[in-house]
């Protein structure tokens, strides 16, 4: 399912096979697939689980099986990038397969829109392992700042750091084409960000921070008998000191306030976007919550939690390895499953037959939860020592044998 001439041309990019007399890119890949589709907590698991046998080896494409140490010097040493490009690669080759999971629902006001959720996650780490890896005084984290494409659920751009950095500044080098919609929290609002949306005509709905500054221009009627959530909907502009400085203090933005059920909160909204129903604002939002679902879904299935490695490059190696896999589960589950599987079940029956020859048609489509009988065992032949057997019974048995 990864096409050779798009693995050769990020090898062949990166120049990650050179000097390398064993342990390829390929080797490498395969291997920590491997891993990231058994869940294996170490590499010593990994060289148990893929040196069964000299034809599964072949059957996967090894010459042999890989040693702990060489894995983890392909970890260390092999640049994480050839991982991060073939993942961007496969994005692009999967496109029209991967344009929209089943369940999406268009929203009908901005249907023909690309609609980007941005969030970002942390993996927990050893500070004394990971030192790179600095969070607080006592802890660490690997932070993956990911763009989430609304309508696949695929990431289309990530940023892996060390948590300390800010959601803010994980997303700098984050720019997207023309009438793009952006949706993230409020730890994104930032007057220089919106500037930069604005300047390349993109339309953001941001959560509006508690100590905001802005006065209100004119407000909209609401709607009667129908969006009873929407609480408040009105043209603001930005007064605070860093809208003063960025130029933003001119500049007409929406503010739009939605009552939650779930908790019984509100939430303040700011958009940029003057036409829209408030409607279609608040539905944005609510949206942002499926990035949420992506980096449960790649936590609890994936191995991105427990890291393999101790260095940058292995950490991230094995993240973009992880999102390959994702990519790939994805594609079958998308495109050869007949039946409806929920992530998670669909990770465990590929984990359950990834070392037996079955046809994956049957795997996603035909194994059920179920109970099955064994066949009946044919009668097995005498015991050759025990003392009741006559010398006709060995002469049949001799015959049998021959």
């Amino acid at each position: 399912m990864i096409p050779h001439s798009v693995l050769r041309k990020s090898i062949n990019k990166h120049r990650s096979d050179k000097s390398c007399s064993k342990y390829f890119t390929y080797d490498q890949l395969v291997s920590m697939m491997f891993g990231q589709l058994n869940k294996c907590l170490s590499l010593r698991e990994i060289d148990m689980g893929i040196d069964q046998s000299p034809e599964f080896l072949s059957h996967i494409g090894l010459e042999q099986s890989p040693a702990k140490s060489t894995m983890s010097d392909g970890n260390a040493k092999r640049d994480y990038h050839v991982f991060e490009d073939l993942y961007y690669n496969l994005c692009n080759h999967y496109k029209q397969q991967l344009g929209r999971r089943p369940e999406y629902k268009v929203i009908e006001e901005i249907k023909n829109k690309n609609i980007k959720i941005i969030d970002a996650t942390i993996m927990s780490v050893c500070l004394k392992l990971f030192p790179w890896a600095k969070f607080r005084t006592a802890k660490g984290g690997i932070k993956a700042h990911v763009s989430l494409d609304e309508a696949s659920m695929i990431p289309d751009i990530v940023n892996i750091s060390e948590a300390k950095v800010s959601d803010r500044r994980g997303v700098d080098d984050f720019r997207y084409p023309r009438d793009t919609i952006i949706v993230d929290d409020r730890g994104y609002f930032d007057v220089k960000l919106f500037k930069i949306r604005i300047e390349d005509e993109n339309h953001f709905v941001t959560r509006i921070k508690d100590n905001i500054l802005y006065e209100s221009i004119r407000e909209y009627d609401l709607p009667e008998d129908k969006d009873e959530h929407i609480l408040k909907d009105e043209i603001i502009r930005l007064t605070g000191k860093s809208a003063v400085e960025n130029g933003m203090d001119m500049v007409e933005l929406r503010r739009v306030v939605v009552y939650i059920e779930e908790g019984n909160r509100t939430v303040e909204l700011i958009c940029n976007n003057l036409e829209w129903s408030a409607a279609t604002i608040a539905e944005l939002y609510r949206r942002r919550w499926l990035i949420e679902t992506f980096f449960k879904l790649i936590k609890q299935n994936l191995q991105i939690k427990t890291f393999l490695g101790t260095t940058p490059n292995a950490c991230k190696s094995q993240i973009f390895i992880s999102l390959i896999c994702y990519l790939l589960l994805e594609l079958i589950r998308r495109t050869m499953s007949k039946t409806k599987h929920r992530f998670g079940h669909f990770v465990t029956l590929i984990r359950v037959c990834l070392t037996q020859y079955n046809r994956l048609g049957y795997i996603v489509n035909e194994m059920k939860i179920g109970v099955r009988e064994a066949r009946k065992r044919q009668k097995p032949p005498p015991n050759l020592f025990s003392s009741h057997h006559t010398e006709k019974d060995f002469e049949q048995l001799i015959l049998d044998f021959q």
